[in-house]
C-alpha cells in the first residue's frame, strides 16, 4: 500500500483515516520484524568484531610487550609489582592465587560432575556401632549442589578471564605510560583515586556484588533447571538424582499434541493472563483519570477531602483488604446475607464459584484498588496541561468530549505512555490480587490432571507458584518462568518502539 503524505491524509475521512492507519499496521508488521532481524544481525556481528579486535589486541600486547608484560599473562600482576604498583600487583596475583586453589580443591570436582549432575545416588549401608550393625543411608552425589556449585564455578571463571584480561590491559598501559618518561601511579594513589576520582566505583562495587550473587545467579539457576528433570521425584539427594533432559520440558509445556494436559492449561491460562492485564490496565486507567477530572473540575466543592479520602485507601495494606473483600463476597459472607434479607435473591450468588464471575469480580475489586493510585497521578499531569488550549478549543467551538479527545487524552498519553507500559507488565506478574482474593479458583477440572491444579482466574505468576509449592515440579515452574519472561520482553519491546514518549520527545516539551 502507497503511503500518504500529510495533504493526502488529511483531505481524508474519519473511516478512510482509521481504515488507513489500520492498514499501514500491518503493513508495518513485516517491515517491523525486519529491523529487529536486522538489529539481531548488528548486535551479533559487532560482538563477532570485539572478540577479533581483543584478540588482535592480545597478541600485538604479547607481540610488542617486554618481558614484565609477558610474564603477567602467566602471572597476575608480576609486571605491575615489578614496575613498582605492588598494591595493584598484588592484588591481581593473590585473585589467581585464590582462584588456582579453588579449582584445585573444589570447583574442578563440581565441574567435572556438571555434565551429569552426579551418578551416584543415596546408598544404604551396615555400620558397626557398638558391635551392633545398623542400617544407615549414606548420601553421595548430591545433584542440586552439583548445578549450583558448577553454575557458580563457571561465574568465578569468567570473572577470572576479564580479569586476566584487566591485568594484560593494565602492563600495556604501564608500559605505555613509562615508554613516554612520565611516572605511574602508586599504591598509594590507588587508594587515594579509590576514595577520590573513582568514588563512584567504590560505591557501586557492592551493590554490583549483591546484584550478581542475589539477582543474576538465581535467574540463571532458574533458566538451567528448566532443562533438568528436577522434582519431588528427582530432587537431587534424598530420593533420585536428577539429570539433563534437553528441551523435553518446553515440549511438554508448549506442544499441544503432547500426552501432558501442560500444553492445554498453559495456553488457557496464557490467555488469561492477557485479558486481565489488559482489563485491570486500562480500567484502572481511564477511570482513574476520569475521576481525576471530575475532582479538578470547576465548581467542585472540598476537592481535598474527595482527594483524601481516596488516599486513605491506599494507606489500608493491600493484603488486608483483599482478604476482607474476599470472605465479604464469599458464599456465606455479608453481601449475600444481605441480599438474601432484602429479599433480592432467594439463594446466595456464588461469586468465587462461577468462571465468569469470578474473573469479573477480581477485575471490578482491581478497580476499586487502582483508582486511588491513578487519580494522584491524573491530577498532577492534569494540572500541568496548558489551560490556553481549553480555552482557544472552546473558542472554535469544541465541545468536552472533543476537548479530551484532542487534548486532554494525547497528553495523558504521551505522560504517561512508560507508566502504561510498566503497569500491564506489573498487572501480568499481579500475584496480590489473584491469590488473595480468589487462590486462582475455581478449580478448572480440565486442568486438574496439570501441575499444582490450575484454577480459572489462575495467572501464569500464580500457577507457577501452586507447580512449586503444591507439587515441587521446579523443572516445569522453571519453563513457565521462563515464557512469562519472553511474553513480558515481546511486549515490552513492541511497545516501547511504537511509544509516543519515546518516539516524538518534544512534542508536548
Amino acid at each position: 500500500m502507497e503511503k500518504l503524505n500529510d495533504l493526502q491524509y488529511l483531505r481524508l475521512s474519519k473511516w478512510k483515516k482509521f481504515l488507513y492507519k489500520l492498514c499501514m499496521f500491518f503493513v508495518g508488521i513485516p517491515v517491523f520484524f525486519k529491523n529487529i532481524g536486522i538489529k539481531i544481525g548488528r548486535f551479533f556481528k559487532n560482538i563477532v568484531l570485539r572478540i577479533k579486535d581483543l584478540f588482535v589486541d592480545l597478541f600485538l600486547t604479547f607481540k610488542n610487550g617486554d618481558y614484565k608484560t609477558r610474564v603477567s599473562y602467566l602471572i597476575f600482576g608480576f609486571g605491575n609489582i615489578t614496575r613498582g604498583q605492588v598494591f595493584r600487583g598484588l592484588f591481581f596475583f593473590l585473585f589467581e592465587v585464590l582462584f588456582i586453589f579453588y579449582m584445585i580443591f573444589w570447583g574442578g570436582g563440581w565441574l567435572s560432575k556438571l555434565g551429569t549432575l552426579g551418578t551416584q545416588g543415596p546408598t544404604t549401608e551396615w555400620v558397626d556401632v557398638g558391635g551392633i550393625d545398623v542400617e544407615k543411608t549414606v548420601y553421595h552425589d548430591d545433584s542440586f549442589k552439583i548445578l549450583l556449585y558448577g553454575i557458580l564455578t563457571i561465574f568465578f571463571i569468567i570473572a577470572f578471564i576479564y580479569t586476566w584480561r584487566i591485568n594484560i590491559k593494565q602492563n600495556k598501559i604501564a608500559q605505555e605510560i613509562l615508554a613516554t618518561g612520565k611516572k605511574l601511579k602508586s599504591g598509594k594513589d590507588d587508594i587515594h583515586s579509590l576514595i577520590d576520582d573513582q568514588f563512584h566505583k567504590t560505591l557501586l562495587a557492592l551493590p554490583i556484588t549483591g546484584i550478581i550473587i542475589f539477582t543474576v545467579l538465581p535467574i540463571f539457576f532458574m533458566i538451567i533447571i528448566a532443562f533438568t528433570n528436577y522434582d519431588k521425584t528427582h530432587n537431587g539427594i534424598s530420593n533420585n538424582l536428577f539429570s539433563w533432559v534437553g528441551f523435553e520440558n518446553f515440549n511438554q509445556l508448549v506442544n499441544v499434541g503432547s500426552s501432558s494436559n501442560f500444553s492445554a492449561t498453559f495456553g488457557e491460562i496464557l490467555g488469561w493472563t492477557l485479558m486481565w492485564a489488559f482489563f485491570a490496565t486500562f480500567t484502572n486507567y481511564f477511570l482513574g483519570m476520569l475521576v481525576a477530572i471530575m475532582i479538578n473540575k470547576k465548581g467542585i466543592k472540598m476537592k481535598k477531602v474527595w482527594r483524601t479520602i481516596l488516599v486513605l485507601t491506599i494507606a489500608i495494606p493491600q493484603f488486608v483488604s483483599l482478604l476482607y473483600v474476599s470472605k465479604l463476597f464469599a458464599t456465606d459472607g455479608i453481601v449475600n446475607g444481605i441480599l438474601i434479607k432484602l429479599k433480592w435473591i432467594e439463594q446466595p450468588i456464588r461469586f468465587w464459584e462461577d468462571k465468569w464471575l469470578a474473573r469479573l469480580m477480581v477485575i471490578l475489586i482491581n478497580i476499586w484498588i487502582g483508582i486511588p493510585y491513578l487519580m494522584l497521578i491524573a491530577t498532577g499531569i492534569l494540572m500541568n496541561i496548558p489551560q490556553d488550549l481549553y480555552e482557544s478549543a472552546r473558542i472554535d467551538g469544541a465541545n468536552a468530549w472533543q476537548q479530551y479527545m484532542k487534548i486532554t487524552l494525547p497528553y495523558m498519553l504521551f505522560v504517561t505512555g512508560p507508566y502504561l507500559l510498566t503497569s500491564f507488565i506489573g498487572n501480568i506478574n499481579n500475584f496480590n490480587v489473584i491469590y488473595l482474593l480468589t487462590t486462582g479458583g475455581p478449580n478448572n477440572p480440565n486442568s486438574s490432571t496439570a501441575g499444582g491444579s490450575a484454577g480459572y482466574t489462575d495467572l501464569l505468576i500464580t500457577w507457577l507458584f501452586k507447580i512449586t509449592t503444591n507439587d515441587s515440579n521446579y523443572k516445569i515452574a522453571a519453563v513457565i518462568g521462563i515464557m512469562v519472561f519472553v511474553v513480558v520482553a515481546v511486549i515490552s519491546l513492541i511497545v516501547y518502539n511504537i511509544m509516543p514518549s519515546t518516539k516524538n520527545e518534544e512534542d508536548f516539551s
